[in-house]
């Protein structure tokens, strides 16, 4: 709970209004200040150390956004919220571009209104060393310095992941630290494989919402008659099987992020109740009459454009403009091979660990150059598989170009069956001979590990026991 050494602005040119907040703020153990315009405003700021501003959209002289404008040149450190009225989601998502830290509506939520303040005070006292950990990493990554690597990795756990100093993960670095100090939801973009779901967890983990949950969900991997359900929970009775009540993702996030990864693969009916639920920071369980207030931060992600399918009409306009306020968009490979290097060699060590490997291999100099010119599709996750079947596949302890085998998996395994073909052979006994040939072969190369067998067919351990059943293969 904030306490008084805590100042905050209050600007709003209803009495009513400045009344309301200066009380409740107070109550929270607050200092209060409250101006009525843009002039006054300017004045208090420059005689007091604020810890949180709030100020209303439309002022006698101005704008809030001017405001909002002005502190984060001046001010940087100050987090400053929008009161918005009710329903002008343009004005909410204009003020986060602007660098407000969050918004709230008219008439406002005073429970919303403790928890964004609360939130927003825990940012402003974050600990000095996690931001110069930050900082430090940054100029690292820019190549001005080397020292204090240690240190980052203790104090921003997560952060090391990040390998890598081109000047393209160097961008996305520095862009996760401002994500991290702001409530804006982002959009993240970029192929698959290339660190989205890595870059969602910094933000939140470098934020002032670290010690609550972080919420991942696949909007494509959730039946559609169930979306509802997961999305806003459900109370016991609302429908055929609901015998008790269920919290659904929204309350699980509460306080903490939910990431909607592949956001694009939402319905559009399920895009209009996800939409409100964010512009209302509330949502409605099944069967409930009560709308509960949620605090969530969004971020969502995607490898397919956004853009495209909002003009095709696959994708609401509303809610693509209300997720990318502000878009990060996470490079692939081919965008930063000076990386390959650094990361390949992070990855074996980490498998070789994982692996409990006796000898542990090391890449020669040609499997590497192998790997800096290979045409990823699945970029780091595609990197991750193809070290894994080299491990593998190699002899002794040094990884060849041959063991990655970067031409045979994609081609040479999937052309031999063919010249085995019968004339009289079907479409379907013809691909499940090719599928269980190849189940044969990567449980002969992985030594009859099923697990390492699984990893070289870049399939799950599931799926891969459940085609050895299939195929009666013991």
């Amino acid at each position: 709970m904030p306490d008084s050494q805590h100042h905050v602005l209050v600007l709003d040119d209803e009495p009513d209004i400045r009344e309301l907040l200066d009380l409740t703020l107070r109550r929270m153990g607050l200092k209060v200040t409250t101006a009525e315009d843009l002039g006054e405003a300017r004045r208090a700021l420059t005689e007091n150390d604020f810890s949180f501003c709030l100020t209303d959209m439309r002022l006698p002289d101005g704008n809030g956004l001017d405001l909002v404008r002005e502190i984060a040149e001046q001010y940087p450190q100050l987090p400053v919220a929008v009161i918005t009225a009710h329903g002008k989601i343009e004005d909410a998502v204009m003020a986060l571009k602007h660098g407000a830290f969050d918004f709230v509506s008219k008439p406002v939520n005073l429970n919303i209104l403790r928890k964004l303040v609360t939130t927003a005070i825990k940012l402003r006292d974050e600990k000095p060393s996690k931001r110069v950990a930050v900082e430090s990493n940054i100029k690292s990554d820019q190549g001005e310095s080397n020292q204090g690597h240690d240190n980052h990795v203790k104090d921003e756990p997560g952060m090391e992941k990040l390998n890598g100093t081109s000047s393209s993960i160097t961008r996305v670095k520095t862009m996760i630290r401002k994500l991290a100090r702001s409530q804006a939801p982002v959009l993240i973009s970029g192929e698959s494989g290339s660190g989205k779901e890595l870059a969602a967890r910094l933000i939140h983990d470098l934020g002032p919402r670290a010690g609550q949950a972080f919420v991942p969900v696949n909007c494509g991997a959730i039946p559609t008659e169930l979306m509802e359900s997961e999305f806003f929970g459900h109370e016991k009775g609302s429908f055929t099987g609901a015998n008790t009540d269920k919290e659904g993702l929204f309350q699980a996030a509460d306080g903490g992020t939910l990431m909607l990864d592949e956001v694009a693969d939402l319905p559009l009916h399920m895009q209009v109740k996800l939409l409100r639920a964010i512009q209302e920071k509330a949502v409605l369980p099944i069967g409930g009459r009560k709308e509960v207030p949620v605090d969530v931060r969004i971020i969502s992600a995607s490898h397919q454009t956004l853009r495209p399918l909002v003009d095709q009409g696959k994708f609401r306009s509303d809610l693509f403009f209300r997720l990318n306020v502000i878009e990060l968009p996470m490079p692939g490979l081919s965008e930063r091979r000076e990386d390959i290097e650094e990361l390949a060699n992070r990855f074996l060590g980490e498998i070789n660990e994982q692996w409990d490997e006796a000898n542990p291999p090391v890449i020669s100099e040609q499997a590497m150059h192998a790997l800096i010119n290979h045409q990823y599709t699945g970029n780091v996750r595609e990197l991750i598989n193809i070290l894994q079947r080299a491990i593998t596949m190699c002899e002794g302890n040094v990884i060849n170009a041959e063991d990655l085998m970067l031409e045979d998996v994609a081609t040479h395994e999937m052309d031999e069956p063919v010249n085995g073909r019968d004339d009289d052979q079907t479409l379907d006994t013809y691909i499940e001979d090719i599928e269980k040939k190849m189940l044969e072969d990567a449980l002969v190369k992985a030594r009859y590990n099923k697990t390492r067998a699984a990893e070289l067919l870049g399939i799950s351990f599931r799926s891969f026991r459940y085609k050895l059943k299939k195929f009666d293969i013991d």
